[in-house]
């Protein structure tokens, strides 16, 4: 009997409509565009702006989009896993109100959490209970609405971060296609270097950290970014050692949006052409958890099947990785 691999079959996505440009932002803070776009590649980035949504209804869209390109019937889905940094709300699962909203009345739901690596470590989790075969549908949506977490007046991060997300469809493969290899790793002791130092178990929320702006995002720049490109580019170089891959045998590197220089950074240690690598951090900016599968959508009709993707991330925590999948499908 062939072994079972868990293969990406379907996508879809969603972004708000609101397009805030590094010209507005020239208005709100003391920065420009030219020093936008040199520094981080983003130009524009998408701002959900209606007051009552967050980011279930996100990942709602993003959902209703897969199901309507494949036809596929909500009831068959058997899990629902949103990776999210910014949940709707404490101790009330987000997936569970998603899985509800796009009538997937049969699955168990849970949210995943780890910063910037939160829809990479979903791949991994997705893809166990496929491979366990006690499940044929998992449905992974990365989804975050940063908006919700960024100070306006603080320009080292307003101009980083986008509200988006992106949803991808893992189902049973028996050609040997879908997540190959997995290098997941993480390091609690960076947690302070980026972080929403409020709202949790250690500092509930209070007139104090209100007042001290204590529930926006907070990043050392300078150590997150060195520590990015420093393990960004190890593990992905890592895949390719491990499964004795060359540059010629890689069709695409989907890496985590969150600054160009850190993507060219890794598509040089892999000794890549920034033809072979995924980029779309211009129009969304960071969106965090929804970066990769935003990527697959948006490159979805140049995929083709049998393609060799890397897929690499770090986030807040610290936490990196890197995976190696052989794409599925063609999507025309």
């Amino acid at each position: 009997m062939s072994k079972i691999t868990a293969a990406i079959t379907a996508v879809g996505k969603y972004v708000p409509d609101y397009v805030l440009t590094n010209k507005i932002l020239e208005t709100m803070v003391d920065t420009n565009d030219e020093w936008i776009t040199s520094r981080t590649g983003i130009k524009e980035r998408r701002i959900l702006k209606e007051k009552g949504k967050g980011t279930s209804f996100l990942a709602i869209n993003a959902a209703k989009d897969l199901l309507s390109k494949s036809n596929i019937d909500p009831k068959d889905i058997e899990l629902v896993i949103v990776a999210t940094a910014t949940p709707d709300m404490q101790a009330a699962s987000t997936s569970a109100y998603v899985a509800s909203k796009i009538g997937a009345t049969e699955a168990f739901s849970f949210d995943l959490e780890s910063a910037c690596s939160s829809f990479l470590f979903g791949m991994s989790t997705a893809s166990s209970y496929i491979e366990s075969g006690k499940y044929k549908k998992v449905l992974l949506i990365g989804a975050d609405m940063n908006s919700s977490m960024i100070d306006y007046t603080d320009r080292t991060t307003c101009i980083i971060f986008g509200d988006g997300a992106g949803a991808v469809l893992f189902e049973p493969n028996i050609e040997g296609l879908g997540l190959k290899d997995e290098y997941l790793r993480s390091d609690g002791n960076g947690r302070e270097f980026l972080q929403v130092a409020a709202g949790g178990s250690v500092l509930p929320a209070s007139m104090d950290t209100i007042k001290n702006k204590q529930h926006f995002v907070h990043q050392d720049g300078r150590t997150v970014f060195k520590f990015a490109v420093s393990n960004m580019a190890d593990v992905s170089e890592k895949m390719l050692t491990r499964n004795n891959l060359t540059k010629k045998d890689i069709a695409w590197l989907a890496p985590h949006q969150a600054n160009n220089r850190i993507i060219e950074a890794t598509a040089n240690r892999m000794d890549l052409p920034m033809d072979k690598v995924m980029v779309n951090i211009h129009k969304y900016g960071n969106t965090t958890s929804a970066t990769l599968p935003l990527l697959l959508c948006d490159y979805e009709t140049k995929l083709h099947k049998g393609d060799n993707i890397i897929f690499a991330a770090f986030g807040g925590g610290f936490s990196w990785g890197a995976i190696y999948l052989k794409w599925a499908y063609n999507s025309n």
